[in-house]
């Protein structure tokens, strides 16, 4: 169990011990200077508390939006509606029989897609039923309304079809509406469930660290206050189209904010109990408290802005709009920690420290310098053997460093994204085993109406295409495509339609022998594309597998430039921080092995539960987030031996600094580790992953990184850490 958060600022006491003079300022501006700011926040608030309510309003889960504007898929998406009426999500849905389907059943199938036909969530045409080779099951395309909610209408569809069907007939929906359904419903705990998880175990956390009620309450207060603020201004910038929010946004904003502002409050609240312990002058004791929280806080939070703000680089929408919205997000964790929290706490007093109330005594407030306690112990530990314990830490870290081959990067299939049951990936399993499985989610190529058949060609040729047609002006909007060109509905004389031309170019559709979204699919479109740059050098290749494939390649190339712009950028500011070089140096070298280690750790566990691999995204956010958010704890930590090196020389200091630092460290660690816990109880696999990867990690470097390694080596290389500053040149 950690020890409550102790002193971080360093008053010191006045001659002889004596209380210093109480405060000169009118009770009556004591009084109104932190009410006014109260209300100001309690206003804010409840305006952006019903928000939370209201982010499905202007955010989006459509992949393709988050792609950038060069890639194949987003151009072929952008032009989809030259050759179709309406934004229409299309929904595939199969019907199975194991002892087959009768004449019968098929009848009836038919009526019961007229009758959805009539539902004012459908969007077009729906496609009769087309019966398998084999005779047990059947499919059907349905439009739904790109506008309706996408749950919704899948819900609708699935009753209305259901109904009054003749039994042995299973139903699934599957396709693009059938997987977004799915999404949607993963993400609809979000505004309740998980910020109820997140804030409950950070409460029962607090109530163990302060062993009090009132004070935990109010922290949390804090914290939730600065998410409603941020909620709401983010709403507006989604909703003027600044930015782009989505489920998977929202709930690592909530997470965030959370753990955040909780961990900046623990700060300030060990500087205001010491404070109290030392002056009986609650506006005293408030003053020089923030002025002892200001800078680490404002340092941590740049520090984690900063890196967040490098997400901008991302070619990937979802990735480069986070950055913002998370740091949004950080700037009011922070100025809710050092406006609304003081305030609160100068109007409670002690008491809301009840029942360990801290009572004036200027004795008490003194340096605990002795080997006492955990930190103590600890302490004691590093001073007596410092380069076994850094060696012996690091070479463990690293140990677990090797597990990292295990963690296959590389994306998942769309149908693994969530967890659990799944209809939509039920229904495709159906889909597979008696036709093509990739009906209903095409390969689409836009074309020159020149060059038709030679762009038909292509496709037909490709092994991995089952069937081509082309997008045609006729109630069956496809026309099927061969060698002799396209085709006819009707008996043989029927003249083929004519294909429906936009801009000059027109629409084929290719059926993929293999799910859309799996690796074979997006291996046909990348052949595709490198046989048209020889064939046909303006065809555009898209659709659902074009879209994975590009959004994968873009998660990948964002991965590889931002992590060492991430490093650079939080090495400059530390640099400027600590005024050393060494020392940033070997605080982002440990930074990195604490990294490599959770996600050797996160290989291992990922493969032990059988999760299909992970998107390329899961290493990028793992990466800044345990970064950024690690860099916190190595602020609290150095600025206080730096702080305390000034007085007592380098060794001292570390182990002053370590003792002094432990206990806030270790409850910051725990409280954000439980908030990105939280994360898990959304049942998606990216968010699941990511959960375990912070939390795992915050925890790592909060007991092990930043309680034994750091320290150790700190108090090893002695003077030379604080090279070229002044201290190197100091007593050890």
């Amino acid at each position: 169990m950690p020890q409550p958060p102790s002193r971080l600022g360093s008053s010191a006491p006045t001659a002889g011990g004596a209380a210093p003079p109480v405060s000169r300022v009118p009770r009556w501006l004591r009084v109104t200077l932190p009410a006014l700011l109260i209300l100001v926040w309690l206003a804010a608030a409840a305006v952006g508390g019903p928000y939370f309510g209201r982010v499905d309003e202007v955010s989006s889960d459509d992949r393709t939006a988050y792609l950038p504007a060069t890639a194949e898929a987003t151009q072929v998406q952008e032009r989809l509606s030259g050759f179709t009426d309406g934004d229409a999500v299309p929904a595939v849905v199969v019907f199975v029989a194991p002892d087959g389907l009768t004449g019968g059943d098929l009848d009836a199938v038919d009526d019961r897609l007229a009758a959805a036909g009539r539902l004012s969530t459908v969007d077009g045409d729906i496609s009769p039923a087309i019966a398998s080779d084999d005779g047990a099951a059947a499919q059907a395309f349905v439009p739904l309304s790109g506008s309706a909610d996408v749950a919704e209408a899948t819900a609708e569809l699935r009753e209305t079809l259901t109904r009054d069907l003749p039994e042995g007939i299973d139903v699934s929906i599957t396709g693009p509406a059938g997987f977004a359904a799915d999404l949607t419903t993963a993400f609809a705990g979000i505004d309740g469930l998980l910020l109820g998880v997140a804030l409950a175990a950070v409460l029962v956390i607090l109530v163990i660290v302060y062993r009090s009620f009132l004070l935990p309450v109010t922290v949390l207060a804090t914290s939730l206050f600065a998410l409603c603020v941020a909620l709401l201004t983010i709403w507006h910038l989604a909703n003027a189209g600044v930015l782009l929010l989505s489920g998977q946004t929202q709930g690592i904003l909530f997470i965030l904010v959370i753990g955040a502002a909780t961990d900046y409050a623990l700060l300030y609240v060990a500087r205001y109990r010491d404070e109290l312990l030392r002056t009986p002058d609650r506006w005293t004791a408030t003053r020089r408290a923030l002025r002892g929280s200001f800078e680490p806080v404002l340092a941590s939070g740049g520090t984690v802005i900063a890196g967040l703000l490098c997400l901008l680089l991302s070619e990937l929408r979802s990735n480069s709009t986070l950055g913002p919205v998370a740091a949004i997000g950080i700037a009011f964790a922070m100025l809710s920690a050092l406006t609304l929290l003081p305030a609160l706490l100068l109007l409670l007093g002690r008491a809301a420290f009840w029942p360990r109330v801290p009572r004036h005594d200027p004795a008490a407030a003194q340096d605990d310098t002795s080997d006492r306690g955990l930190w103590g112990r600890v302490a004691r530990v590093v001073r007596g053997r410092p380069r076994a314990v850094w060696i012996t830490t690091a070479a463990v870290l690293a140990l677990g460093c090797v597990g990292i081959t295990q963690l296959q990067a590389s994306g998942v299939p769309q149908s693994e994204l969530v967890l659990g049951t799944s209809e939509a990936r039920i229904g495709q399993d159906r889909l597979a085993e008696h036709f093509p499985a990739g009906s209903g989610t095409p390969v689409y190529v836009v074309a020159p109406e020149g060059e038709l058949q030679p762009a038909a060609d292509v496709l037909l040729e490709e092994d991995g295409i089952a069937d081509v047609a082309v997008t045609a002006d006729t109630p069956a909007m496809t026309a099927p495509v061969t060698a002799d060109g396209i085709g006819a509905f009707g008996p043989p004389g029927t003249p083929a339609p004519e294909p429906v031309v936009s801009d000059g170019t027109v629409l084929l559709q290719g059926t993929l022998t293999d799910a859309a979204d799996s690796a074979a699919a997006e291996r046909t479109v990348r052949d595709l594309r490198a046989a048209y740059t020889d064939t046909v050098p303006s065809a555009l290749v898209g659709g659902e597998s074009a879209t994975d494939l590009d959004t994968n390649e873009a998660s990948i190339r964002d991965r590889t430039l931002i992590v060492p712009v991430v490093l650079v950028v939080i090495l400059v500011i530390l640099m400027l921080l600590l005024r050393a070089v060494v020392a940033p140096v070997l605080l982002i070298l440990t930074t990195v092995l604490s990294f490599g280690t959770a996600m050797g750790v996160a290989g291992l566990v990922f493969e032990a539960l059988g999760f299909p691999g992970a998107d390329p995204a899961v290493p990028l956010y793992g990466f800044v987030f345990l970064v950024a958010l690690g860099i916190d704890y190595n602020i609290f930590l150095m600025t206080r031996v730096r702080e305390e090196t000034l007085l007592h020389g380098t060794r001292e200091g570390v182990l002053r600094g370590l003792r002094l630092t432990g206990g806030i460290i270790t409850s910051a660690g725990l409280v954000l580790a439980a908030t990105f816990t939280a994360l898990a109880v959304i049942p998606v696999l990216f968010l699941v992953q990511l959960a375990f990867i912070v939390a795992f990690g915050v925890l790592l470097d909060t007991f092990a990184v930043r309680s034994l390694l750091v320290p150790a080596l700190a108090y090893d290389v002695g003077r030379k850490i604080w090279w070229p500053s002044r201290l190197a040149r100091g007593a050890a």
